[in-house]
């Protein structure tokens, strides 16, 4: 089951990766200067479906991210080792 969530947040990861990709850019740059920034200004519908579709895959990302950081279920803990007794110097 751990090697098949790795799997998974491994595609989520080259998925975000796609999709950050595919976003428009969000600066003007030079089309400020002529005002056609105004005209092309409104969210698109595409646009609004890749934002919510790329952060629901941010969200599952996150998730596997945090079940994945508790480490295989079938590793057992290491048992805590006592303490050993401090060395007593020797009296001549």
């Amino acid at each position: 089951m751990y090697e098949f969530v790795r799997v998974v947040w491994s595609i989520l990861a080259v998925s975000i990766i796609f999709l950050v990709f595919l976003h428009s850019p969000k600066g003007d740059g030079l089309a400020s200067i002529g005002g056609q920034a105004q005209m092309f200004s409104g969210t698109k519908t595409a646009e609004a479906n890749l934002n919510r579709f790329t952060w629901a895959i941010v969200v599952l990302f996150v998730a596997t991210t945090f079940v994945l950081s508790r480490g295989p279920a079938s590793t057992p803990r290491p048992a805590a080792v006592p303490p050993s007794p401090p060395a007593i110097p020797s009296q001549l």
